[in-house]
């Protein structure tokens, strides 16, 4: 009896700590953490700088060799208008190196900046990155995707397709948080949201 309590305990304890690690996203009147990353340009982006003219949409994609991010980063440019005639500005976030970042580019035709989390400081304030787990890198792996190569000395984390609305005091008002990579949010439900 004793060695089956020890077992639930380790279990337990080994189910609590892993799901600590799972990202959960910031919420909706959270405070947003501020950065400065390189946008596609080279230009130095500021979330503060930004969030002086107007609110922000704060979009994390996986990478370039994602269909479900590269859609719905096509979708934002060909509706950016909509977006930025409300006052707001449009980035997107990726751990892809900014070679990649530039094959982003060339599939959306992404007019807005594109950052490059250099160690994934900007994922991890947004409580938003994840380590890839062996098995899902194997199968990655088979489709010819390797990490290392793609997000360079980020290696095998990505972040959850997540899309934040920061306003101008620096509190997200909107935030879609989805672990499904397939979905997102359409770019009227953002807008609606402005």
């Amino acid at each position: 009896m004793r060695n089956v309590l020890m077992l639930l305990l380790v279990v337990f304890v080994t189910n609590a700590a892993t799901a600590q690690m799972e990202p959960k996203g910031l919420h909706v009147n959270d405070k947003a953490p501020t950065f400065i990353a390189v946008d596609q340009n080279g230009r130095q982006v500021s979330l503060s700088v930004l969030m002086a003219k107007g609110p922000v949409v704060l979009v994390f994609y996986r990478g370039q060799w994602c269909p479900y991010c590269n859609k719905q980063l096509s979708n934002l440019q060909d509706s950016v208008s909509f977006i930025t005639g409300k006052g707001a500005t449009l980035v997107a976030v990726a751990p892809e190196k900014p070679e990649n970042i530039q094959k982003t580019i060339a599939k959306t035709k992404a007019s807005y900046p594109v950052l490059f989390d250099s160690g994934l400081t900007i994922m991890k304030s947004y409580d938003v990155a994840y380590n890839v787990g062996s098995e899902m890198l194997a199968k990655y792996k088979k489709y010819g995707i390797d990490f290392n190569q793609v997000n360079g000395a980020n290696g095998a984390s990505l972040p959850v397709p997540t899309v934040y609305i920061i306003n101008t005091s620096g509190i997200i008002t909107y935030v879609n948080f989805n672990p499904d990579f397939t979905k997102r949010p359409s770019v009227s439900e953002i807008v609606s949201h402005l």
